[in-house]
């Protein structure tokens, strides 16, 4: 590793840490040039991952998109932001794990309602209305049952 302040190659590792749940390592690092200590932080990058969309375009997946759309689904229900939090990291690792670099919308907000109809009904129907595109009473009282 390149010193930052003198850039010699040559530093000295003092401690590594494990952080983000295992997805990356911080390591404390001393020059033995110049004496100064600097952080670095390592973690894996994976290929990226693309949604398809139901009129066919791609993009590439967000999980801020898909926290949002937990978001307004759950307002003034009683879950909280680590339970949220959570639900995004499974359905992200989820797909990852899937075998294709693209993933459709629909195994997306599949995933997404299989755990929100574990935890409440309400946001549940509510992320279902707008991901079904329900159009009236119809398509609620169809689900429901």
């Amino acid at each position: 590793m390149k010193c930052p302040f003198c850039a010699k190659d040559d530093t000295a590792v003092l401690e590594s840490r494990i952080f983000e749940e295992g997805k990356g390592i911080r390591r404390r690092r001393e020059c033995t040039k110049c004496g100064k200590r600097f952080t670095t932080y390592e973690s894996v990058r994976g290929s990226t991952l693309w949604v398809i969309k139901k009129d066919g375009r791609r993009e590439v997946f967000d999980r801020e998109k898909i926290k949002r759309g937990i978001l307004r689904s759950t307002e003034k229900r009683p879950i909280s932001m680590g339970l949220i939090d959570q639900i995004v990291e499974e359905v992200e690792r989820e797909m990852l794990r899937k075998e294709s670099e693209e993933v459709s919308s629909k195994a997306i907000g599949r995933s997404i309602m299989a755990r929100l109809k574990k935890i409440d009904k309400v946001a549940w129907l509510r992320f279902a209305s707008v991901y079904l595109e329900f159009e009236d009473l119809a398509d609620f009282e169809k689900v429901i049952r």
